[in-house]
């Protein structure tokens, strides 16, 4: 008993400075946020900074660009991610490997470089851009447009959903497939009834994930269009660094319905978990 409650003991103080930096970095920065945000200049302690984001056409766009910018962005990169996770399956190790670190280098791909990168290949006047309009592919495109933005988002989104997947096909046993088709099971069968409802559980962790990635994200659309695209983290900065008005209470307010959209797509996503793991059993 004395060992195993002094082995106790060894664990928590292992876990203390984890503690203390979940404390100090997550915890107390959420709290002095919330703290700001129901706090006015002009009103004092309230929701004012609230009632002006939720009657404001200006912060509403920027929530409502958020969201779709984030949701086909991940939708589009989970799609993606998801084939070539099971291309990677079936192809040579060697060949695997290096496509997996290359995922992994363009996963950190970000930020500035990644949009200097795509002015130069889409930009109005990018290589890729001219080249698909003397083709006839395209008319007119725009990368500085809410269409642009999703193609930038699913760019990045792509290597970080491929190296969240590829683990979660180890779940799938080659012997299922054999015995499915022994039975005679169609390819669409076997992805229908054993395939996806083994990888849900992965397919909507991952979707979470990417869907806070890119709602979070700030540099790249920044350097993309100098700030004047109307996204949350766009706004937030712009209220803290008082380019145009200083409110760092209203920036907190807006800091907090960011991560109440999360909360909220947390929360759809552990009831859909739950579901999906009775539907299954």
């Amino acid at each position: 008993m004395k060992s195993m409650t002094r082995s106790k003991w060894l664990a928590a103080l292992c876990l203390l400075p984890f503690a203390l930096f979940f404390i100090v970095f997550e915890i107390a920065p959420l709290t002095w946020v919330m703290i700001n945000s129901l706090q006015s200049e002009e009103f004092g302690w309230g929701l004012a900074n609230f009632s002006k984001i939720f009657n404001s056409k200006f912060y509403l766009q920027a929530i409502q660009y958020s969201l779709e910018i984030s949701f086909w962005s991940s939708v589009f990169g989970i799609i993606i991610a998801v084939l070539g996770a099971y291309s990677l399956r079936r192809v040579d190790s060697k060949l695997r490997n290096f496509v997996n670190a290359f995922a992994n280098m363009t996963s950190n791909f970000a930020g500035v470089p990644l949009a200097f990168a795509f002015i130069i290949l889409l930009g109005f006047n990018g290589s890729f851009t001219l080249m698909l309009k003397q083709a006839g592919i395209i008319q007119d495109f725009n990368l500085y447009s809410k269409t642009g933005l999703i193609i930038l988002y699913t760019y990045f989104q792509i290597p970080l959903g491929v190296l969240l997947l590829y683990p979660a096909f180890d779940a799938l046993r080659e012997d299922w497939r054999e015995s499915a088709a022994l039975l005679g099971a169609s390819g669409w069968q076997f992805w229908r009834h054993i395939g996806l409802p083994v990888l849900t559980p992965a397919l909507l962790g991952t979707f979470v994930i990417l869907l806070a990635n890119a709602l979070g994200a700030y540099a790249t659309v920044y350097a993309l269009t100098t700030g004047n695209f109307n996204v949350l983290p766009i706004r937030i900065a712009g209220l803290v660094a008082g380019d145009i008005s200083l409110d760092p209470n209203l920036a907190s307010a807006l800091a907090v319905v960011l991560v109440a959209l999360m909360t909220l797509v947390t929360i759809v996503h552990q009831l859909l978990l739950k579901r999906s793991y009775h539907v299954s059993r």
